[in-house]
């Protein structure tokens, strides 16, 4: 199937990014990654991620190889992209709690801190910035959207997956994608 869009998974990290372009890898749309950040005990089954798309404010050269597959981006790099082009974003949502508490056993894990922010402050952010790139999105033709919720997700990904095979514009193997929802990853669950 010719797809003359770039696909593009995005959220808040913490997300269920990386789960989501795991489905879409596996249902016929190869992921553009280059495996520099390696799985660790955070996402053991990968990030998924793209070095270059960290720098496409000042280098989108690498659109040029991104035609018909599918890359992740944090959701404040979308406003980076040039508009020269069409993208279908899958953008995730997850309870902000979560998000929160599992970036909170990342950086714990990893030694780090949240720079004195308390969660409901990191919220507050969080839900500044969406809102932000929810405007961008809406105000710019050259996207197209589609918003996910990983909760309902990993409840239950059936109804999910025709949704997502018309938005990816058919023809994608939803049997293999739906092997790659793991429930058991889901470990910072809201109380």
């Amino acid at each position: 199937m010719d797809r003359n869009f770039v696909a593009i998974v995005s959220g808040l990290p913490r997300s269920g990014t990386s789960m989501m372009m795991r489905m879409i890898d596996a249902g016929g749309i190869p992921a553009l990654i280059d495996n520099t950040r390696k799985p660790d005990e955070d996402n053991p089954r990968g990030y998924y991620e793209f070095e270059a798309v960290k720098r496409t404010k000042q280098d989108p050269s690498w659109l040029a190889q991104a035609g018909g597959k599918v890359v992740k981006m944090v959701h404040l790099l979308l406003l980076d992209l040039p508009k020269d082009r069409g993208y279908r974003v899958i953008f995730m949502r997850r309870r902000l709690e979560e998000v929160v508490k599992s970036q909170n056993v990342m950086l714990e894990r990893k030694g780090k801190s949240s720079q004195g922010l308390r969660d409901d402050q990191v919220m507050n952010m969080f839900r500044q910035q969406i809102q932000q790139v929810d405007q961008y999105l809406k105000s710019s033709p050259c996207f197209k959207v589609l918003y996910v919720n990983y909760n309902e997700l990993l409840g239950d990904p059936r109804p999910w997956l025709s949704t997502l095979d018309e938005f990816l514009g058919g023809e994608m193997q939803t049997d293999k994608m739906l092997e790659m929802v793991d429930p058991s990853l889901y470990r910072q669950r809201a109380s």
